[in-house]
């Protein structure tokens, strides 16, 4: 295997693993403002019990795939800081005002309605901007002049697209957010909050298989490429949209104890619904990394710096692989965490 076809797989992994652990930690945080103020549920309760430790492993896993655009792709890091650097600097933003609130809200009563405001928010405005990045990579939104990119944001905030992916990238957090809740509802001995986050999860799931879609016919006339790619790669899209099914269709699974639903599959299932597609999108925009001005190899690093991630990436796995599996154990199996009121 090429070292650049091995570069672009980390990246890619470290992109997907951040957008589901993202989805979850915005969302919870979007779940929270919404049921903030009632007393008929606990569904902000539960929604804030996950949030309070898990944001700051959402942390971790963007700061690595920072470092991996940075190690493995650096023309591609100057490319696309050059061109998002409005987005990317209010994401920054939101996402220091997020934290800041995270860190002081739980310690003072105070900021504690402010917190569930910025939490709302930020968990809408954050995935927003970020799927921003996804048109300008298909092409058609790029200008070069004297030899240096400019984003065209005028025509990228007129297109289609961009809002396509937006929508798709809301509903999908709101979605993956929704069903973990669920399964972290049921976890916690929760019958209530579980039914509530599993009519939402029943509600939003086809929103978003529909706003996927609606993202996919959007991307003409910019994109025609991307489609034929997509197109010549149809089995992976196939593949998701029959995990979807089943993955839907367990929200109605009657338990051997009698209750209805199989939110760990559901949501299981939902994630390897999203890693098909993504599989399908990435092989799909293979080989370039910003159509058509920037490919895999022409923004690839040298191989001794490619061997020294990979090294350093390598020692690193070892490391946080039996620390996440003791925060998981922690936060997300401890019955005396997850029933405290």
């Amino acid at each position: 295997m090429e070292q650049t076809s091995v570069a672009i797989a980390i990246l890619w992994f470290f992109v997907f693993i951040y957008a589901i652990l993202g989805s979850i930690d915005f969302g919870a945080g979007f779940w929270a403002f919404i049921y903030g103020n009632r007393a008929d549920t606990r569904a902000a309760s539960i929604a804030n019990r996950f949030l309070s430790p898990s944001w700051k492993v959402t942390n971790v896993f963007l700061v690595l795939l920072v470092v991996a655009l940075v190690g493995f792709f650096p023309r591609a890091t100057f490319l696309l800081g050059t061109l998002l650097l409005l987005p990317v600097s209010l994401v920054l933003i939101l996402l220091t005002v997020r934290s800041t609130f995270l860190v002081y809200a739980y310690s003072s009563e105070k900021y504690s309605g402010a917190l569930k405001v910025v939490s709302g928010v930020t968990g809408l405005l954050i995935p927003g901007l970020l799927l921003s990045v996804l048109p300008v990579t298909l092409g058609g939104f790029i200008l070069v002049e004297g030899g240096y990119p400019q984003l065209m944001l005028g025509k990228l905030f007129t297109s289609p697209t961009l809002y396509a992916h937006v929508a798709f990238g809301i509903c999908a957090e709101l979605f993956i957010s929704a069903l973990f809740l669920s399964d972290y509802a049921r976890e916690a001995e929760d019958e209530t909050t579980y039914q509530t986050y599993r009519n939402i999860a029943i509600v939003i799931g086809p929103i978003s298989l529909a706003t996927a879609v609606l993202a996919t016919f959007a991307m003409n006339p910019e994109a025609h490429w991307m489609v034929v790619n997509m197109n010549a790669n149809r089995m992976w899209f196939i593949l998701s949209l029959i995990a979807f099914f089943i993955a839907y269709s367990a929200l109605w699974w009657r338990r051997r104890d009698g209750r209805l639903g199989h939110p760990r599959v559901a949501f299981t299932g939902t994630i390897l619904q999203y890693a098909l597609a993504s599989i399908g999108y990435g092989s799909a925009h293979m080989p370039y990394i910003v159509y058509p001005h920037l490919t895999v190899a022409e923004g690839f690093t040298n191989p001794s710096m490619f061997n020294s991630l990979l090294i350093g990436y390598s020692v690193g796995t070892i490391i946080l692989i039996p620390l996440f599996y003791w925060f998981w154990r922690l936060f997300m199996k401890d019955k005396r965490y997850l029933k405290q009121e």
